[in-house]
């Protein structure tokens, strides 16, 4: 029987947890174990007790859950004192990070484990419930509007009094991937109204079909600017400057702009300018879901609100989807739940299936090597 080790997150302010006692049920119906490290669901509300409750085993220290692992689940990927504790071969499952975080599969490789990058995860049918990437992306639009509404020094909805009438808040949206999508949904939800822009051609009916307002300029090249997985290509010079001339005069009207533009392997686009920034009004927020991998608004600083001279709120803090850990952890924990079923037989013999393309296009280090290298 192969156990799954789960242990505390190391990375900064993570507060997600790669296993829940729902999700350990399951894996333990599937034939594994799983052992887990005091205190590691701690960020999600998760006590030890429930673990146990679920069949786990709860080891005081990581070291004492890594010893008896084959496979170790995590949020992010572990940090060198944890790579050092690693038995070889043992299977490593987490977001990895892969295009920037070259130590860490380095690390791994070194270490001789065979780690998965759940990012990797490919875009077919059977591994929809596998993605992480949505999931977590999904999480992150919804936190995004709930941060602008707390950040903004107005209400959402239209509201109307004896006294007055509040005006409803206007919410711009750029970039429709799946948390452009959650974003949409949730700042309509709460009332506002809802303005949307995609560089996909395939979005316009999206954003539509959620009562909001597609803009974009809508050219040969606006036509062809998918790629066949789904992503944005990344937009010409040319391009970039007639999109930047149609939504500058909108942001200046806008009181919420929250931006979510990502190319995976490359520094995300800039989307909003400092001039851009200048022509909004005092009080307006822009949410920055893009700022760990530099960010789509100029002035945008990680970890931090930054407010310009003319009182606009630029929000740049990472992790949205850690903000609401328990969900997080709770929907992550089902695509690893569902990635570990193609590690055994259908007998419940541990043999993962290198061959499968699901792991195939997962997998990134093994036999002491980085076999995937971005």
């Amino acid at each position: 029987m192969a156990v799954i080790a789960v242990t505390k997150e190391s990375f900064a302010g993570e507060t997600r947890v790669a296993a829940t006692p729902d999700s350990i049920k399951k894996l333990l119906a599937a034939g594994f174990s799983v052992v887990v490290e005091s205190g590691a669901g701690a960020g999600a509300s998760i006590p030890d007790s429930d673990y146990t409750d679920a069949g786990a085993t709860v080891e005081k220290t990581g070291k004492a859950a890594l010893a008896k692992a084959d496979i170790l689940f995590k949020v992010r990927g572990p940090g060198a004192a944890e790579i050092a504790l690693l038995k070889p071969g043992t299977l490593v499952v987490a977001m990895l990070n892969p295009y920037q975080d070259k130590v860490t599969l380095d690390g791994l490789a070194k270490a001789k484990a065979t780690a998965f990058a759940m990012e990797f995860i490919p875009r077919i049918t059977r591994a929809q419930v596998m993605d992480v990437l949505s999931s977590q992306a999904n999480l992150a639009g919804y936190r995004a509007v709930i941060e602008a509404a707390y950040a903004f020094g107005k209400g959402f909805p239209m509201m109307m009094t004896a006294a007055g009438t509040v005006a409803a808040a206007k919410t711009f949206i750029m970039g429709v991937g799946v948390a452009g999508l959650q974003a949409i949904a949730t700042a309509r939800r709460l009332g506002g109204v809802v303005t949307a822009t995609d560089v996909r051609p395939a979005t316009k009916e999206q954003v539509e079909s959620l009562g909001a307002k597609f803009l974009a300029v809508e050219d040969e090249e606006f036509k062809n600017a998918q790629t066949a997985g789904g992503y944005a290509k990344e937009m010409s010079k040319e391009y970039q400057a007639k999109q930047a001339e149609l939504v500058s005069t909108h942001i200046a009207k806008q009181d919420i702009v929250i931006t979510t533009a990502l190319i995976p392997g490359r520094p995300a686009p800039r989307l909003v300018t400092a001039a851009q920034v200048a022509s909004m009004r005092p009080g307006s927020v822009i949410i920055d879901l893009a700022i760990e991998q530099g960010g789509n608004v100029e002035g945008a600083k990680l970890g931090e609100i930054v407010e310009t001279r003319n009182g606009v709120k630029i929000v740049g803090y990472p992790n949205l989807a850690g903000r609401i850990a328990a969900d997080a952890s709770n929907l992550y924990s089902r695509n690893l739940v569902a990635f570990a079923t193609l590690l055994v037989t259908k007998e419940g013999a541990f043999a993962p299936d290198y061959a499968d393309e699901i792991l195939a296009a997962a997998l990134v280090t093994k036999d002491g090597a980085v076999v995937h290298r971005t």
